[in-house]
């Protein structure tokens, strides 16, 4: 599937939050904002979250099948088809249980990050106009 540019970004970038979220406990509990804790963890800090998010998800995304993309919606994945798609890009390494962890734990990333794309803005079509009021 090719997405773009702005896309990709805003996917991997919902993973990496949502990473940073299920990982730090006062996120989770509320005592810390989302937001500031990301802004916290720096430049570097986010590259690094992102870099390593990036070699497994970039890969499997682009290996989504083309779907039909409707003007206003999110590209539509059935869970075979994602599962498939990390399957394909994931090592044999470490025997068949360990193998099965990560397709999982995987395939639950690249549902976040499709979850996080922004509706897709057919580029032949006028931009949507305000409501009036």
């Amino acid at each position: 599937m090719q997405f773009s540019e702005a896309e990709l970004t805003a996917a991997l970038t919902g993973v990496a939050k949502a990473t940073l979220a299920a990982q730090d406990k006062d996120i989770r509990k509320g005592r810390v904002d989302l937001e500031d804790a990301w802004r916290d963890l720096g430049g570097y800090g986010r590259y690094q979250l992102l870099d390593a998010l990036g070699t497994q998800l970039l890969p499997v995304l682009a290996s989504l099948p083309d779907v039909p993309r409707v003007h206003g919606e999110r590209p539509s994945y059935t869970a075979a088809q994602v599962r498939a798609a990390v399957e394909e890009h994931t090592d044999a390494d470490g025997g068949r249980m360990r193998r099965k962890a990560v397709v999982l734990a995987r395939t639950a990333l690249v549902q976040t990050a499709l979850a996080q794309l922004p509706p897709w803005q057919d580029p032949d079509l006028p931009p949507d106009l305000p409501p009036e009021g």
